[in-house]
């Protein structure tokens, strides 16, 4: 959607505070002459959205923004002249400004009591020109209570140790709750007896890594760990119920993960591994109490995954070259799979599971349609569409085996929204909410009890980092049983902005942006973050670093740019080969973006990302040198030709996927060379800092040695932080705080 000129004004207005005669005379714009122009009811709330939120191209996110506003209250013709009496209804529900108004009239007086009226004589009709005074004193409304001097400064060490305890699981029977918590600096497993005041039990004794995820098979206790960061997750049994602690899958080099805990069968689980060939991944049957395995499913070299029914049998798997593929169908575990659905260039089908009755398939699938949708498939493939969104991917769904239904669809805009496919599920799930006081963006179900009757359920947001509750339906009693970062104070933390701008060739970019507690949003110092990736996306939610960036000053922006997920497969493909090209203009016209309203001072921009993000790091500071001042690699990619030579071997049925949406070696094999920063460091000034982990799998240490041998062979010093017994990111806890202060201190140097 094209800007008009009066949305930039006004949001300029509103953040930099320049005086209003400084446009008023402007006669290359003509601005002057529309001044004294009526506004419609329609234009009054566009512009009204522009200049009180970050949102200054999205049709969507107006539409929602406008309908969070509002709420039941309906216009009855928007493209009338809006009168005084409903733009102070307006200003006075966008502000969050309400008492206990119930008419116009009332509104009108809040609003000049406000001084949203200040200074605007004879206010109707309404003109540009009143309009933009009017947002003017809503700016003065707004920082208020703002005086700049920013918030007390909370240590890296708050923001970056093991939060507490988190990761609740029900056991099968509901009588005990299993969580992960620090011991020894290491997060492990612990059990709580949910029947008596009894202190929680430790039941693993892990010094060197912490777990990576926990699990119930038949009331014991299993959890998944892997070696200095080497991702080859293995199953561990923990010291509970008179059973011991050891490795179930003792195989070097090998990735094990659970498909299926099959509860209706005593001692086993079902389970994939790549122990046979390391490029691909063979479904078996563990037996937990002895480790012994059966294999299930040879995989022929293309499954990428498995789906079991529900009643724990292989009937479903996902083939792929990287390119094309299908989801292949059988009627028992003794037939051969047959194709089911085509997989077609761009498409996707994710099965997510079987019906209770085994005869009909959920999936998300995006096959004939750019947004994915909530599908349901029966036994001869026919499709039919559950539920969509026009704007975004579905992005998952809860299905209870219980009731044999669907309880309800996700999908994420600014936030993750809900819609119920089952009534009572949604007046139980609203019930658990608001007994907490919360939004539905802001509440989670973690875990249940099959008679849904008991819950583990949280709360996050942007400033809660995380509580975790034990919900008892029958009693309707709800018990905090943690809460994450509980010395962190969420007065002094800061909000998470959704915004988004017009990229360069009229893409709509969507992101956040989280300004600092207590600071005008004007000059400050900036630092950008690309997701990694790049197939994935930023969310609104509690992040940590992001919150110990802004705590200490920095406004952070995050940008989901093109190729990032959940905007469809038209905006995903929009970043085919454009590694370096269009993907980092997206993000650096999001700077230029808060440079231009403002918020961001120019000589002070900061670049900081992982991964991908990380490449998009070295990408910035090597394709655009004069816009950032200080960057900070970390696990990043510096040359694609190695990085597609050392894909882990379980990524190779993916390979021909790198090869469409990064670049082929030797077909483009100039366009990867131009957009690799190992092969440009010349053109690099700006101060750096990499940090890698000695084990990662994924983006292999050379990627970083690389890069900074290049630029030490210039003379050029470059802060190298590496870590022996880390991977792709530094989890342990004392690893990730040095990398943290080290961060915070090198951004200080630079940015402030």
């Amino acid at each position: 959607m094209k800007k008009s000129f009066l949305s930039v004004l006004l949001t300029i207005s509103l953040l930099v505070s320049l005086p209003f005669s400084a446009f008023a005379n402007d006669s290359t714009t003509g601005l002057a002459a529309s001044q004294e122009s009526n506004v419609t009811i329609e234009d009054f709330l566009e512009e009204a959205v522009t200049a009180l939120t970050f949102q200054h191209a999205s049709d969507y996110m107006r539409t929602e923004v406008i309908e969070n506003w509002l709420g039941d209250y309906e216009f009855e013709n928007t493209s009338n002249y809006i009168t005084e009496k409903q733009a102070a209804l307006i200003l006075v529900k966008a502000l969050g400004a309400e008492t206990n108004e119930e008419t116009l009239d009332d509104y009108r007086k809040t609003a000049e009591k406000l001084g949203f009226f200040k200074g605007v004589s004879d206010l109707q009709p309404i003109t540009k020109a009143k309009v933009y005074k009017m947002f003017s004193n809503v700016k003065d409304y707004q920082n208020k209570d703002i005086d700049n001097t920013g918030v007390q400064e909370i240590s890296v060490e708050d923001f970056m140790r093991n939060p507490g305890s988190l990761g609740y699981q029900l056991s099968p029977d509901g009588e005990y709750i299993a969580y992960a918590a620090e011991w020894q600096s290491r997060l492990n497993v612990f059990i709580k007896n949910m029947d008596d005041e009894s202190e929680p039990v430790r039941v693993t004794s892990t010094t060197d890594r912490d777990i990576a995820g926990l699990f119930w098979k038949d009331n014991n206790m299993y959890y998944l760990k892997d070696n200095g960061g080497d991702e080859n997750y293995h199953i561990y049994s923990s010291s509970f119920n008179g059973a011991k602690e050891k490795d179930l899958t003792p195989y070097p080099n090998v990735v094990v993960l659970p498909i299926d805990y099959l509860k209706d069968v005593e001692d086993e689980i079902l389970i994939m591994m790549n122990k046979e060939d390391a490029t691909v991944f063979d479904v078996y049957k563990l037996n937990v109490k002895t480790g012994a395995t059966k294999l299930v499913a040879k995989n022929p070299g293309n499954i990428l995954s498995w789906i079991p029914d529900s009643n724990g049998q292989i009937r479903m798997a996902v083939a792929s070259d990287g390119v094309v593929g299908a989801v292949l169908y059988r009627e028992t575990e003794e037939d051969e799979f047959q194709p089911f659905i085509s997989i077609d260039a761009g498409e996707t089908v994710s099965p997510l599971g079987f019906s209770r009755d085994n005869q009909s398939i959920y999936a998300v699938s995006d096959k004939g349609r750019d947004k994915a949708a909530l599908v349901k498939y029966d036994l001869e493939g026919k499709e039919e569409v559950v539920f969509s969104n026009p704007l975004v991917d579905i992005s998952g769904a809860l299905y209870s085996s219980t009731k044999d239904q669907l309880l309800y669809a996700a999908y994420i805009t600014d936030k993750v929204h809900y819609n119920f496919f089952d009534s009572e599920f949604e007046n139980l799930f609203n019930k658990m909410k608001d007994q907490l006081g919360v939004s539905a963006s802001e509440f989670g179900i973690n875990d249940y009890n099959k008679e849904m009757t008991k819950f583990i359920v949280s709360v996050s947001s942007d400033t809660v980092y995380g509580k975790y509750y034990y919900y008892d339906a029958e009693t309707e009693t709800m018990t905090l049983l943690a809460e994450l970062g509980s010395w962190l104070d969420a007065g002094n933390l800061a909000e998470m902005h959704s915004i988004s701008y017009e990229a360069r060739d009229g893409l709509i970019i969507h992101g956040y942006l989280t300004l600092p507690k207590n600071k005008i949003a004007e000059n400050l110092p900036l630092v950008v973050i690309p997701h990694g990736g790049p197939w994935a996306r930023d969310m609104w939610g509690f992040n940590n670093e992001v919150q110990l960036l802004a705590n200490q000053g920095y406004a952070v922006l995050q940008t989901n740019f093109r190729s990032s997920t959940g905007y469809g497969k038209e905006f995903l493909e929009a970043g085919n080969k454009q590694w370096g090209l269009k993907i980092q203009d997206d993000i650096t016209d999001g700077v230029q973006w808060a440079i231009d309203l403002g918020i961001a001072d120019a000589e002070k921009i900061g670049i900081y990302g992982a991964s991908f993000g990380g490449y998009a790091t070295l990408a910035g500071i090597t394709f655009t040198p004069d816009l950032y001042a200080a960057a900070v690699d970390y696990v990043g990619v510096s040359n694609i030709f190695t990085l597609l030579e050392t894909i882990p071997p379980y990524w190779e049925t993916q390979r021909n996927m790198f090869y469409e949406r990064v670049g082929h070696p030797e077909k483009d094999k100039e366009l990867l060379k131009a957009a690799s920063p190992v092969f440009h460091v010349d053109k690099i000034k700006t101060p750096l800092f990499v940090a890698q982990g000695a084990n990662d799998p994924r983006v292999n240490k050379q990627e970083s040695d690389q890069i900074v041998q290049a630029l030490k062979n210039r003379g050029v010093e470059v802060e190298y932080m590496v870590k022996d017994n880390e991977g792709h990111g530094f989890a342990n806890e004392e690893n990730r705080i040095e990398f943290y202060n080290a961060l915070v201190d090198f951004f200080a140097e630079y940015l402030k």
